[in-house]
């Protein structure tokens, strides 16, 4: 007979009570680490914990006010209040100055949702040691948490669990559930777990359960039953949507890794990267913007097309649109990695925009302003001007930077690519230009 399943996920009744039972996290909790200093000593300080859903923040805030013998009060940021905060930090001050000077930790869930003002009301609490704070966040709190509380606080980063800590959460929920232990579980593999769960211990014992009630329909008469989790069955059930937050760190992590692929011409891991993106349901323009940087930034003059096929991407896919979009971006992202790589014009006018802002409004010389009046023209401007296609070749030797600066050599081509071409040609007509003018 199939028991009846609780209406409590096994997630939530396999959070650890003790910390034995917690699995991974050996960064921060090994003896010489230091979560595991602090849990060993019982001395607790403010600290955001920062990572991913399902890396054990809520559980690990817990086992830390514990051990630290302090009085717990858990708020979620999504629904509390500042009245709220304010009556917590009220009775915790109230505690501290008591007889028996009792400590008082405040964890607060999805502490990035806090507003500035929420955020302001913890500043004094946690500064006079009324409370030991404790946030956790999926956010990266150099974003989310304002800047006077952040640096009250120890920020620890939770990583995505291993699979060795994965395997170990199922095997102790298989032994020490109510419901588990009723039953023979045969796992036929262990990839569609560990792989599938993304580091996230809650989609692992949720959906694990969710596959254990399928299969028991099907279990043998034996006794305990036999549960037999095919391969099949599990992929089925883990298969789960990429992970991508169009608003947050994930949008920009992923487009940086396709970038920083590009610029380093591994044309298979930026597709890789691409695959990423539209498969979490990145808007296709806001890649092809990004395409349109890239080819400027770090392809340049070595290929000039590059930004011409770039921005042709761009017009395609606000024409075309998902899912052909995708065949215009692989073909534009693959070109650009396979490119010669240039940054000489990201450079020149980084360089040149930081002379400006040191040297000031250095006046235009007169030969190289327009005359359009009489009087402009008595006054001297365009006097002396060269015009360079009255010349052999084009060119013409003058000065065309303000009187009082010494010409600096700001674009400094390579001799990659079509670049090389440029560069042949500009130091022809600039042969003093020499490298002790850089910078």
């Amino acid at each position: 007979m199939t028991p009846s399943w609780p209406l409590t996920p096994l997630a939530e009744r396999m959070r650890p009570q003790r910390l034995q039972d917690y699995y991974g996290q050996a960064q921060l909790l090994q003896a010489e680490a230091p979560l595991g200093r602090m849990l060993a000593t019982g001395s607790l300080h403010s600290c955001i914990l920062w990572g991913a859903p399902g890396t054990g923040k809520t559980t690990l805030a817990r086992l830390l006010a514990d051990h630290s013998g302090a009085q717990l009060f858990e708020l979620s940021a999504v629904s509390a209040g500042v009245k709220e905060v304010r009556h917590i930090l009220e009775t915790a001050r109230q505690q501290k100055e008591g007889l028996f000077a009792q400590r008082t930790v405040l964890f607060i869930d999805e502490i990035h949702r806090f507003n500035k003002a929420q955020q302001d009301a913890l500043l004094q609490a946690v500064e006079m040691g009324d409370i030991t704070l404790i946030g956790a966040t999926t956010e990266n709190p150099s974003f989310e948490v304002i800047s006077a509380l952040l640096s009250r606080c120890q920020v620890y980063v939770l990583e995505p669990l291993k699979p060795k800590a994965l395997q170990q959460i199922v095997e102790h929920a298989m032994q020490h559930d109510e419901i588990l232990q009723q039953f023979a579980i045969d796992i036929e593999s262990w990839d569609p777990l560990l792989q599938g769960s993304g580091g996230d211990a809650r989609v692992l014992l949720n959906r694990f359960e969710q596959a254990v009630q399928w299969g028991a329909q099907r279990a043998t008469g034996e006794k305990p039953q036999t549960i037999h989790l095919s391969e099949a069955l599990l992929c089925q059930v883990f298969e789960r949507p990429l992970a991508h937050d169009k608003d947050g760190e994930s949008h920009y992590n992923l487009a940086s890794a396709l970038i920083k692929s590009i610029r380093g011409s591994d044309a298979d891991a930026a597709i890789y990267w691409l695959a990423r993106l539209i498969a979490g349901g990145e808007d296709p323009a806001f890649i092809a913007r990004r395409l349109v940087i890239a080819a400027a930034e770090d392809i340049g003059n070595a290929e000039p097309y590059a930004l011409s096929l770039a921005q042709a991407c761009l017009q395609s896919v606000k024409a075309i649109g998902m899912p052909e979009s995708r065949i215009m971006l692989a073909q534009t992202v693959s070109y650009l990695a396979a490119c010669p790589k240039s940054n000489a014009a990201y450079v020149a006018i980084n360089e040149a925009l930081a002379w400006v802002k040191q040297s000031g409004n250095l006046p235009v010389p007169l030969h190289l302003r327009n005359a359009p009046t009489a009087f402009m023209k008595d006054l001297g401007y365009g006097k002396h001007y060269r015009y360079a296609h009255d010349y052999e070749g084009h060119f013409v030797s003058q000065d065309y930077f303000p009187d009082t600066m010494e010409p600096r050599n700001f674009y400094r081509p390579t001799e990659i690519g079509r670049e090389k071409f440029l560069k042949q040609r500009l130091d022809g007509f600039w042969p003093d230009r020499k490298p002790k003018d850089r910078g």
